[in-house]
């Protein structure tokens, strides 16, 4: 394989990366060309914020095609065009074969929940200290345990094994089933799992069945009428739906129930107090890279 490589001014960045996939090519990235330069500029911000741009002013693209003829063809047509005036060729290059596989596995490591709580990918040995594990590859759905918000939820569960023992759970927004699946290891009588996600559902099926446990999985209607009494109810969604889902969220946490909300930024605690006040108190409970736990417990 070879990898043509070209510099783009951001104008040109969506009708080149197009072009790109017209001719042919396997696959195409793009990246800020003046990454770990002083010029580099930040495009993602935070959620429920808007980018700060639409493009970098210098975009990188790499384009990998199966031999060096077709790069060669496709440089030569592409900078031939009119609307290409800013594009300029940096390298076609040979790609090494490699086993891509191997390589995509080795970026993804056990991830430490507690010293004995592990999440360890399938080809992986388990930490000789892990008494619990949960067995999960990335996949498409949210909830790997790489991210703070999934890891302060499964130490909440892991703290709280007395409430989680015996317990009817519900994950809300359940993504990969990631908690419901750790609700499950800590011995929670039964789980109630649901997502809108139908991508979702099938992931947390998935993972359910490599794991070894089994519960309910479905749409939200699943979880029941808001009257539906859960001791612990668990969302790792966003801010934003957290604070429109307060009232059914609330209501589906039974007398002396616990809620546990991740998801969200520390700037973002008041609103979700707010949302929550007529029913329950939250609180931060943990707090890691910026993001919150937040938690309430119903009176009995």
């Amino acid at each position: 394989m070879h990898e043509l490589v070209l510099r783009a001014p951001e104008a040109a960045v969506e009708t080149l990366s197009d072009a790109l996939m017209e001719l042919e090519a396997l696959s195409v990235s793009v990246e800020d060309a003046d990454a770990d330069t002083p010029a580099e500029q930040a495009l993602f911000g935070e959620p429920d914020m808007p980018a700060p741009a639409p493009g970098w002013q210098q975009s990188t693209l790499r384009a990998l095609f199966a031999d060096e003829a077709a790069a060669t063809a496709a440089a030569t047509l592409l900078l031939s065009q009119d609307w290409a005036a800013g594009v300029v060729l940096q390298a076609i290059e040979a790609v090494p074969d490699q086993d891509w596989v191997r390589l995509t596995q080795s970026q993804f490591a056990p991830v430490e929940i507690t010293p004995t709580f592990w999440i360890v990918p399938t080809w992986h040995e388990a930490p000789a200290a892990a008494t619990q594990v949960i067995r999960l590859d990335p996949g498409l759905a949210f909830g790997t345990g790489t991210h703070p918000t999934t890891r302060m939820c499964l130490r909440w569960i892991a703290g709280h094994e007395t409430a989680v023992h015996g317990a009817r759970v519900l994950d809300y927004g359940c993504g990969s089933g990631i908690l419901a699946i750790g609700a499950a290891r800590f011995g929670a009588a039964e789980v109630v799992a649901v997502d809108i996600d139908p991508a979702a559902l099938q992931s947390t099926r998935d993972n359910a069945a490599a794991n070894g446990v089994a519960f309910a999985v479905g749409s939200p209607d699943a979880a029941g009428p808001p009257s539906a009494a859960y001791p612990v109810v668990l969302a790792n969604i966003l801010a934003t739906p957290l604070k429109l889902l307060a009232p059914l969220l609330g209501a589906h946490v039974a007398r002396g129930g616990h809620l546990v909300l991740a998801g969200i930024l520390a700037r973002q605690a008041q609103e979700l107090q707010a949302a929550y006040a007529p029913q329950l108190a939250l609180q931060v409970a943990d707090e890691e890279d910026g993001w919150i736990l937040m938690t309430a417990r119903r009176a009995d």
